[in-house]
C-alpha cells in the first residue's frame, strides 16, 4: 500500500500528505532504505528539530543558559495549539521551553526560544535555513520555528535525518532532552508524542510531527548493541500505522546490519558506502543543569605505521584544532580505530592526486555511550578538501570537509546532493 502511495509522489514542488522514508547507519553513513527520500514535503512539527539545534547551539556557544528566563511576547502567547498556554508578559526558562517543545511539540515555547535568538521568529526562520544548508540540508527551507502550515516550508526525508544525526553528534549532552516521556509545567504533566520511546526497544529519540497536508511525521533514532539507525518516515496516514510502518523498516535495517557486521569480522569496511551524513563536531559543553547527561570529549589517535591493531592506538591531547590550521575531509565514522583506519587509507587510494602527502587521522569521540572514530585525512587547502570530496562522492564514497578553527570543528558538505 505505501509503496503505492510514493509512487504518486513527485520530486518538484511538495505533495499533500505524500510518503517517503529513509533508514541511515549513523555510524557509518549508510543509506540501508529510502523511498523517495528526497522528495519535498511539508515538515510540520518535525521543523521543531532545527529550533532546537539552534538552541542547543546556542546553550553550547554560552550565548543561553538553561535556567535563563525568557519573556513571552504576545505574538508567542497567541499561537495555535499544541501549546503550553503561555501568557503574555510571563517568563519561562530555557530549560522548560526545550521540553515543552520536546514533549509537547509547544508551538508557544517554539516561538520563545525564536525570538530569544533572533529578536523574531521571521529572522530566526532565516538562521535556520542558513544552518540547514550548512549541515547539507539542501532542499529544506523554513519559514518559521513551529512548523505551523506554510506552503514554502518544506524539507525531505534525507534532509531530516542529516538533521537528526547532526542533533546527536554536535550535542549528545542536550540530545538527551529527545527521551523526556513526561514533562510538567504549571500544574499540566505533558507526555511526549513519540510513542517509540516505550514501544520500540532502544529508541531513544527523536520527534513526531503532523498537519492536515504534511500527514504523520516521525523521525526516530535507535541504538541496540553499539549500532544506531535513524530513520524518517514522513506521510504517514495515522500515528497508529506510521510507528508501526517505522518499526518495521528499522526492523528490516537492523537485519542487514547484523548480517553485515558478521562479514566484516573478516574483512576491512564496505568500501563504498552511501553518502555519509555524520557531521563533524567538538566537545560539548558542560551540562548546565541537564541531569542524566554524560561527560563528551574528542580525542586524536595516532595512527600507528605499521597497521597496528586498535589496541596498539595510544591516546594523545587534542592537537587538530592547533597544528597547521588547514583543513581536512573526514570520510567515514566507525566504533573500532582500525577499520576508520583503514578506510581513511583507502580514500587516498581512490583520490592520489589530490591527497597524496595528506595527513591519515583517527578522531576517537569519548560518549557515554561508547567511542566513535572519525576517519579523517588533514593537511589541505579549502579547494583541494573540497575537490578530494566531490571525486570521492563520484564513486560513492561517504565525504566531509572540516575546517579547524577556534576549538570548534565546522563541517561543510563538499557536494550535498539533496
Amino acid at each position: 500500500m505505501l509503496a503505492v502511495v510514493a509512487a504518486l509522489v513527485v520530486s518538484g514542488s511538495p505533495a499533500r500528505a505524500g510518503y517517503a522514508s529513509i533508514v541511515v547507519d549513523a555510524e557509518t553513513g549508510e543509506v540501508l532504505h529510502a523511498a523517495n527520500s528526497r522528495a519535498r514535503l511539508y515538515p510540520a512539527s518535525l521543523t521543531k528539530m532545527m529550533t532546537l539545534y539552534m538552541t542547543f547551539e546556542a546553550l553550547k556557544e554560552g550565548r543561553l543558559k538553561l535556567n535563563e528566563q525568557l519573556y513571552v511576547s504576545r505574538r508567542a502567547a497567541g499561537m495555535t495549539p499544541t501549546k503550553l498556554h503561555l501568557r503574555a508578559g510571563e517568563t519561562i526558562s530555557v530549560r522548560n521551553a526545550i521540553l515543552g517543545v520536546v514533549t509537547k511539540s509547544a508551538n508557544d515555547a517554539a516561538v520563545v526560544l525564536a525570538e530569544a535568538l533572533a529578536r523574531s521568529e521571521f529572522r530566526f526562520a532565516l538562521k535556520m535555513t542558513e544552518t540547514a544548508r550548512e549541515l547539507g540540508m539542501r532542499r529544506t527551507q523554513f519559514r518559521n520555528a513551529s512548523g505551523l502550515p506554510n506552503r514554502h516550508q518544506v524539507t525531505t526525508a534525507r534532509d531530516m535525518a542529516r538533521l537528526a544525526d547532526a542533533l546527536i553528534d554536535n550535542f549528545p549532552h542536550f540530545y538527551r532532552y529527545f527521551q523526556r516521556e513526561a514533562f510538567t509545567y504549571d500544574g499540566h504533566t505533558y507526555h511526549n508524542h513519540n510513542n517509540l520511546l516505550d514501544k520500540y526497544a532502544g529508541t531513544d529519540g527523536i520527534k513526531t510531527g503532523y498537519t492536515s497536508d504534511a500527514g504523520f511525521n516521525l523521525v526516530a533514532s535507535v541504538e541496540r548493541r553499539g549500532r544506531r539507525l535513524i530513520g524518517v518516515v514522513m506521510g504517514g496516514q495515522s500515528a497508529r500505522s506510521r510507528d508501526q510502518h517505522m518499526m518495521t523498516l528499522l526492523d528490516r535495517a537492523f537485519a542487514q546490519v547484523r548480517e553485515r557486521r558478521n562479514i566484516e569480522v573478516v574483512g576491512p569496511p564496505s568500501e563504498k558506502p552511501s553518502r555519509s551524513i555524520r557531521l563533524a563536531s567538538a566537545e560539548d559543553a558542560a551540562d548546565n543543569g541537564a541531569s542524566g547527561m554524560g561527560d563528551i570529549s574528542q580525542r586524536d589517535v595516532p595512527v600507528p605505521p605499521d597497521g597496528g591493531r586498535p589496541a596498539d592506538v595510544r591516546r594523545e591531547g587534542r592537537t587538530f584544532a592547533h597544528e597547521r590550521g588547514q583543513w581536512a575531509v573526514q570520510v567515514g565514522a566507525y566504533s573500532r580505530a582500525q577499520p576508520a583506519r583503514l578506510a581513511a587509507m583507502k580514500a587516498a587510494e581512490q583520490a592520489p592526486t589530490l591527497l597524496t602527502g595528506t595527513d591519515v587521522a583517527v578522531t576517537r569521540i569519548d560518549a557515554s555511550s561508547g567511542h566513535i572514530y572519525r576517519a579523517r585525512l588533514r593537511g589541505l587547502a579549502r579547494p583541494r578538501a573540497m575537490q578530494a570530496c566531490r571525486l570521492l562522492e563520484a564513486v560513492d564514497r561517504s565525504c566531509l570537509v572540516i575546517q579547524p578553527g577556534g576549538g570548534v570543528e565546522v563541517a561543510f558538505q563538499a557536494n550535498e546532493g539533496g
